[in-house]
């Protein structure tokens, strides 16, 4: 399994990471990938990331603690911001099967559309080596945050955003 060896379960050292260390560079273009939808239809990450609005993309798993304790800063973004803003969660295909995403989601439903990395295109795309890496795109198509584990403050990080788009 190939996308095993790219996605490293969260580590104690990878929580405490700083905003920039994982993603594409602040400033960049946000990376092509191709995924499916959670129906199994092949879908391009880009469409879920539109020129002329900013996106929150987070690299999830069902089983990442990280991701479970970003829920409600994810929630909060969604309920305030999720007009101005698309969130879309992928789905890491590492531990987990598209069956168990599914039943996650229809059970936890967020409000936002999780698209399945089966393939690890958007890992190696977004160079997202573990769950709960956030990467957050403003309304020019360009990379305005890259953070990861459960203290980011991506509250703050959407607010600063949209002040700037």
């Amino acid at each position: 399994m190939a996308v095993a060896a790219l996605l490293l379960v969260p580590t104690a050292a990878a929580a405490q990471s700083a905003e920039g260390e994982v993603g594409p560079p602040i400033g960049s273009p946000a990376p092509a990938a191709t995924l499916e939808d959670l129906d199994g239809h092949p879908v391009q990450l880009l469409d879920y990331v539109k020129k002329g609005e900013p996106a929150l993309i987070e690299f999830w798993a069902t089983w990442c603690e990280n991701c479970k304790a970003l829920q409600p800063q994810m929630d909060r973004i969604e309920k305030t911001y999720g007009k101005r803003l698309n969130v879309v969660g992928v789905a890491v295909a590492v531990a987990q099967t598209l069956r168990r995403v599914k039943r996650h989601v229809a059970r936890h439903d967020p409000g936002y559309p999780y698209l399945w990395d089966g393939n690890g295109s958007a890992v190696r795309a977004y160079n997202a080596p573990t769950t709960s890496v956030v990467v957050i795109v403003g309304a020019d198509g360009k990379v305005a945050y890259t953070g990861v584990g459960p203290k980011q403050d991506l509250v703050g990080a959407v607010k600063k955003v949209l002040a700037a788009d």
